[in-house]
């Protein structure tokens, strides 16, 4: 009977035990966890308008793919005046990496006059959740 007592005192113990192990070793890889897009950089803002033949040449869904690809939310419209405007937010490495793309890549059948870039600013946080086609 003791010997039965002792053995289960010694597995649960040795759950305990292993349930700690794994607990410390989630704080600890928590911890050392890369930081997400919000938490570790500095995250900015920019409107955005292309100038050029930048309508009917699939130019909206190229950008969302591209901001998509780079990790970035905001959004992309055509405009009345023939133009592409948005709105672009992350990590401002990104951001430059999407705005150097508007001014001299864009899509295939595009042809870019000029890019314009105004109200740049540092953001706390994210305002957007994706980056959407609006139409």
């Amino acid at each position: 009977m003791h010997y039965v007592e002792a053995a289960r005192g010694t597995v649960s113990l040795q759950v305990w035990h292993l349930n700690l192990s794994f607990c410390l070793i989630a704080v600890l890889f928590s911890v050392q966890a890369p930081p997400t897009m919000a938490e570790g950089s500095d995250l900015a803002s920019v409107d955005y308008e292309v100038f050029g033949k930048v309508q009917r040449v699939f130019f909206r869904k190229h950008t969302q793919a591209q901001g998509k690809k780079l990790g970035l939310v905001g959004w992309v419209q055509n405009t009345n005046y023939g133009t592409v405007q948005g709105q672009i937010q992350g990590p401002l490495v990104k951001v430059r990496q999407l705005q150097e793309w508007l001014q001299k890549t864009g899509s295939p059948k595009s042809h870019i006059d000029r890019a314009e870039f105004h109200n740049e600013k540092k953001i706390a946080h994210l305002e957007h959740s994706d980056f959407c086609i609006i139409k």
